[in-house]
């Protein structure tokens, strides 16, 4: 099957990351238009992170015990459109953090066990994991870049309205992929998936490259203002950044086919180094600082890429996919997050974006100096198909 034959995938991506391009840069926004203070915009986040550390593990359990597991993938799309439907009433008090803790942990929930899902399906082929995923990026940068706008012409209570078409397209894209079917159990003794050779290094590495993402995705924006950069140019340098992710997520497959996930991750994390040392030190210079965005391709897309395709070697039983992917989002986006933001607010807090992003250097520094302790730099594995 062709990759064409993935447009049911690829639909579900688009819907889920169209969602979070609307979600992630403006929740603030709406937040801080309905009067409440900084301490509610710092709340909310910590909601979102802490759903991240929770729900996909926790999810992955209950979902590895089901009979019909695609059944909970549309009950987790329909009750994450229902958690944010619960913001056109629940704006204030404690309203608004019960529904953005429901939002929270079902909305990050779905997507482990979509990616696993994902990975099942393509089997083989899970080098072409790229050029289905790039439609999330597609539909990340169509809303994000444009919302601003549209929130602009038609205010902020047309946040919460503007959002909900995309999760209810997430939610009809999911539906297709309710008959999954579950796998049968095995008599197999198998060790826990965190045991498994090369499992707790590649952990470590994601943990790492997204605490090292922190301060880009907190204090990015405000350390290109404090340089001078207007918002027309920090807008363009955000789209510079998705564009080239798209490019590399279609392009990324031939790459892991020559070259294997190993050198690839490392090459990734290599320009990840540089590019947070650019950011940190050159920020001034509005093409040093496109440079650096254009660096996202590797360091971002390329990187995630990789991490799929080791993900698909590790674990090439589907017994074990959806567990992994649940830990992996756990440690890496939830885990790694909460500290990504710690860190670099600690940072920012003592020498601004300068220590921010050389600290974000450093940390990925370190994740690039693990993966090359016990990187292995062949062609792709060969991946039978899941049993």
């Amino acid at each position: 099957m062709g990759i064409a034959g993935y447009r049911r995938h690829a639909l579900f991506y688009f819907g889920y990351y169209g969602a979070l391009g609307a979600f992630s840069p403006y929740i603030g926004r709406w937040v801080a238009a309905n009067g409440h203070g900084g301490w509610a915009v710092g709340a909310m986040l910590a909601l979102w992170y802490a759903g991240r550390m929770v729900a996909p593990p926790a999810w992955a359990r209950l979902t590895g015990h089901s009979a019909v597991p695609g059944h909970w993938l549309v009950g987790g799309c329909a009750l994450a459109l229902l958690g944010f439907a619960a913001f056109l009433r629940l704006d204030t008090g404690v309203g608004l953090f019960v529904a953005m803790a429901w939002f929270a942990l079902f909305f990050n929930a779905v997507v482990p066990q979509f990616e696993a899902l994902t990975l099942s399906a393509l089997g083989p082929r899970s080098h072409d994991y790229g050029r289905v995923r790039v439609w999330g990026s597609v539909g990340f940068l169509l809303v994000a870049g444009s919302y601003g706008a549209l929130l602009d012409r038609f205010g902020d209570d047309a946040f919460v309205p503007l959002v909900l078409p995309w999760l209810a397209l997430t939610l009809a894209a999911a539906w297709p992929h309710r008959r999954t079917p579950a796998v049968a159990p095995s008599a197999e003794l198998r060790p826990a998936v965190w045991r498994r050779p090369g499992a707790r290094r590649l952990l470590g590495v994601a943990l790492l490259v997204q605490l090292g993402f922190g301060p880009f995705y907190v204090f990015y924006t405000l350390h290109l203002q404090a340089h001078g950069h207007d918002g027309l140019s920090v807008g363009l340098l955000w789209s510079v950044g998705v564009l080239c992710e798209i490019a590399m997520f279609w392009y990324a497959p031939a790459l892991i086919r020559r070259y294997g996930a190993a050198r690839v991750i490392a090459i990734s994390l290599a320009a990840s180094v540089a590019r947070w040392a650019l950011v940190a030190t050159q920020a001034d210079s509005l093409a040093l600082m496109a440079l650096a965005q254009a660096t996202h391709a590797l360091g971002f897309a390329a990187f995630h890429a990789g991490c799929m395709r080791r993900m698909a070697e590790l674990f090439p039983d589907r017994r074990d996919m959806n567990s992994a992917q649940g830990l992996l989002y756990g440690i890496s986006s939830g885990f790694g997050g909460v500290l990504g933001a710690g860190v670099s607010a600690l940072a920012w807090q003592l020498g601004g974006g300068f220590a921010a992003f050389l600290v974000g250097a450093a940390v990925t520094l370190a994740a690039l100096v693990l993966h090359l302790a016990a990187a292995r730099f062949g062609r792709a594995v060969p991946i039978a198909e899941s049993r």
